[in-house]
C-alpha cells in the first residue's frame, strides 16, 4: 500500500524534495518571495524545534495581506498563517490522506517524524502524479498482457 512516504521518495528521485519552510518570526514578504524563488503555492511554519505551527499559502497572502491592506514587510507570518496544520506521519496510507484532503478542503499536509518534526511535505499534486504514474503502469502491464495473448 502507498504512503506518505512513497510520495515523499518519489519526489525525492525527481528532486522536489525539499521541505520549504519559513520560521514563525517571519516577515510576509520574506514568505511569499522565497514561495516564488522555490515555485510553491504554500510554506510550512515552523517553530524553533522544527515542529510544524501553521501554513501560510498564496491564499493568506490574497485574503490577510493584500485585501486587508497590510504591509506584507511589517506582518509576520504568525499573525495570518493558517494555524495547526494537519500533519500525516511517514507511514499514513495515500488513501488516507486522499480523504483528510477532500474532506478540509486542503492542498498540502506536512510530514512529521516521531518527535513531530517536519520531514516533507505532500500535496494533493504529488497524490495525483502517484495515481496517475499507478494508472499508466496498469495500462502498460494490461496492453503487454493483450498483444502477448
Amino acid at each position: 500500500m502507498a504512503t506518505a512516504a512513497t510520495l515523499l521518495a518519489a519526489k525525492r528521485a525527481i528532486g522536489t524534495d525539499h521541505l520549504v519552510a519559513v520560521h514563525r518570526d517571519a516577515n510576509c514578504l520574506d514568505a511569499a518571495k522565497l514561495m516564488n524563488e522555490r515555485r510553491v503555492g504554500s510554506v510550512v511554519v515552523l517553530d524553533y524545534a522544527g515542529h510544524p505551527v501553521g501554513m501560510f499559502t498564496e491564499r493568506d497572502v490574497l485574503t490577510r495581506i493584500v485585501a486587508a491592506q497590510r504591509e506584507p514587510g511589517k506582518t509576520f507570518v504568525d499573525d495570518v498563517m493558517s494555524e495547526e496544520p494537519i500533519v500525516c506521519r511517514p507511514e499514513t496510507p495515500i488513501d488516507d490522506l486522499r480523504r483528510v484532503i477532500r474532506e478540509r478542503r486542503i492542498r498540502h499536509i506536512p510530514v512529521v517524524d516521531d518527535e513531530h518534526v517536519a520531514i516533507g511535505l505532500v500535496s494533493i499534486g504529488d497524490i495525483n502524479a502517484h495515481d496517475t504514474r499507478e494508472l499508466h503502469e496498469t495500462v502498460t502491464h494490461l496492453e503487454e498482457f493483450i498483444t502477448r495473448g
